[in-house]
């Protein structure tokens, strides 16, 4: 099923954030925007939820801390212990303080590559994936807003227009 979307270019991420401002406002359905950096604020200026990936990280690093105690415990304590530096092997917690950093690394390290992997997951970045980016442009100087149409084209075209957008373009989306 295609749908007829609205391409506005912009030239300067403060019209943008203005025009995103009073699309939202004019009840309008904004599809995506692609800027060439990041624009601070945008979301919040959207209506984009807030993302959770700090709380995935937090879980990824306390598996990577559960990983790293068990490992240690068992590699040390029980399966070969072995008496290094005159330092007890006989149990965990006596030796705990030279795990400390073996815990830490394993804590970011899983949290690190987890996050990655959940980010191109979440984000549909598959290796080999084609780029979906809609005007060249908009990876160098422009910015593109795509605003769904509802049978209002003319009406949304000069709406946008008086947002400050420099082009605009109807275009159908599948």
């Amino acid at each position: 099923m295609s749908t007829k979307v609205i391409q506005a270019l912009y030239n300067d991420d403060d019209i943008l954030m203005d025009a995103v401002k009073e699309t939202r406002k004019a009840h309008h359905h904004i599809e995506e925007v692609y800027t060439p950096f990041p624009v601070h604020g945008l979301d919040k200026a959207m209506g984009l939820a807030p993302t959770r990936i700090a709380i995935a990280s937090f879980l990824y690093g306390c598996v990577g801390l559960s990983v790293a105690t068990w490992m240690m415990n068992y590699i040390m304590i029980q399966d070969w212990p072995q008496d290094i530096g005159g330092k007890p092997s006989f149990s965990y917690i006596e030796n705990m303080p030279a795990f400390v950093p073996i815990m830490f690394e394993l804590t970011v390290f899983f949290a690190a590559h987890l996050m990655v992997i959940t980010f191109y997951m979440r984000s549909k970045l598959w290796p080999f994936k084609s780029a979906e980016n809609p005007d060249v442009r908009t990876t160098d100087d422009h910015f593109l807003m795509e605003v769904a149409v509802h049978n209002n084209e003319e009406e949304l075209s000069d709406f946008l227009k008086k947002t400050g957008a420099v082009e605009i373009k109807v275009v159908e989306k599948h």
